[in-house]
């Protein structure tokens, strides 16, 4: 068994000592690859039994759905506990995410300085680099001495999100100078601060927008931007980390807006969530309404074979390539409508542009059901020696999949433009139309070819 296997056969096995022992020695990227694959109450198992340093790392890293679920299931100390050792920047986003009276009771069971540390966040709007900042970060003064300077990074290295860039303050907290680390191990013990920093600082306000922040960051590919407020006094820092989360999120939400699909990333997420983790009843609500259209669908493609019962009888071949004919359909609905969610996804395809792809993926649809359509008519005639019956499969699977290629971007299209789950609608609608049309232009392409037989 692989390391992912060994820890559902515990989880089976209610083995907790060695569960524990396994997801303790595990790294941070197995152990966040694990829990996508874990219940909801897997994972709570899985986190309970981590170390509380391990714990938080991963904790980070999770979505807000989860960290909520998480949360629920600890005891009120526990989830004091927790959150007091959150860094305030994540802290902050959690605490967004929290429904206002968990929020608040959190904030009230913080320690003193974090409180503060946390409600100093709190106090900007939403999606500045005020919000984004982490006040966890070491300033020196520039009348210290290089060894001074040592000395109180080793004191406060343990406590800050990042030792590797330094800032320079006066008695007021303005800003005067950046070093890095690298530059304060290298110069002379006795040198002053003044003497080794850089005095030409960038950095940002704490109103700039956090997607403006993150660019900047970006741009000049250095580890942390730090933040001033209005009287240029520093009030904290932008890691790399918090810059690039910000850069995904933002440049998805661009790619929804530019196609026109405001909150579709948001809502496929939270859909996502009730599908993966939600109850039965909140899996039925989703899925069993597009399962039905299917069965009705399926009696309805029932009511056209019946009503060519007679074509049947009289030539029994034409019943082999039904099955062809629904599942190549099938296949080119499925490929579709998969290239439109991905190309939509990563901003390919947006609503300008939605007709022109849409018309080229008709094209491929009827070039595809050309080659196959004229293979399996061949097949078919030389197989049963009834030249055109060969015609009618042919031409069969030319509309089916021309249809079911149209169909795979339209529908999606159509139910995320609705805002109905395109993930659990879209092939159910899809087969069900493709079926029915595709059955009914090949019984009438028989009848109308093999008129002679029936």
């Amino acid at each position: 068994m692989n390391q992912q296997e060994t820890i559902l056969h515990y989880l089976n096995k209610k083995d907790s000592e060695k569960l524990k022992k396994l997801v303790s020695g595990m790294e941070e990227l197995p152990l966040l690859q694990l829990f996508s694959n874990l219940s909801a109450d897997e994972k709570v198992i899985v986190f309970r039994l981590l170390p509380k340093d391990k714990a938080l790392i991963l904790f980070e890293d999770l979505t807000p759905a989860t960290q909520q679920h998480l949360l629920r299931s600890f005891t009120d100390e526990r989830a004091t506990e927790f959150v007091n050792e959150m860094a305030p920047d994540v802290r902050v986003r959690l605490l967004d995410e929290l429904p206002a009276t968990v929020t608040q009771k959190l904030l009230q069971s913080l320690a003193p300085d974090e409180r503060a540390a946390t409600n100093l966040l709190l106090g900007y709007e939403a999606e500045t680099a005020g919000r984004l900042m982490t006040p966890e970060f070491i300033t020196l003064k520039k009348d210290m001495t290089v060894n001074q300077a040592l000395e109180k990074v080793r004191m406060q290295a343990k406590e800050k999100e990042t030792i590797y860039t330094l800032y320079v303050t006066d008695q007021t907290k303005t800003l005067e100078g950046v070093l890095s680390l690298k530059d304060l191990l290298m110069a002379q013990g006795e040198q002053l601060i003044s003497e080794i920093m850089s005095r030409k600082v960038i950095y940002v306000t704490t109103d700039t927008d956090q997607e403006e922040a993150a660019r900047l960051l970006n741009e000049l590919d250095i580890i942390a931007l730090p933040v001033v407020d209005k009287e240029s006094r520093i009030v904290g820092i932008i890691t790399v980390d918090d810059a690039i989360d910000v850069i995904e999120q933002e440049t998805t939400e661009d790619m929804f807006n530019a196609a026109g699909l405001v909150d579709v990333a948001s809502n496929e997420a939270d859909r996502s969530n009730v599908l993966i983790n939600g109850s039965l009843w909140q899996i039925w609500k989703v899925r069993l309404p597009f399962l039905v259209i299917t069965l009705v669908a399926g009696l309805l493609a029932g009511v056209v074979i019946d009503e060519f019962e007679q074509t049947l009888e009289s030539v029994a071949a034409v019943a082999i390539f039904i099955p062809l004919i629904m599942d190549m359909g099938g296949n080119v609905g499925t490929q579709s409508s998969t290239v439109f969610v991905r190309g939509m996804s990563l901003g390919h395809i947006d609503l300008s542009t939605f007709t022109r792809h849409f018309f080229k993926e008709v094209w491929i649809g009827l070039s595809l059901g050309l080659i196959v359509g004229i293979i399996s008519g061949t097949a078919a005639s030389l197989w049963q020696g009834i030249p055109m019956l060969g015609v009618a499969v042919g031409v069969s699977l030319v509309f089916a999949m021309t249809l079911a290629a149209a169909l795979g971007f339209l529908v999606p299209f159509v139910l995320i433009k609705l805002n109905i789950d395109q993930a659990a609608g879209s092939a159910p609608i899809i087969t069900s139309i493709k079926d029915i049309a595709g059955l009914f232009i090949y019984f009438v392409s028989v009848n109308a070819l093999l008129g002679h037989l029936l």
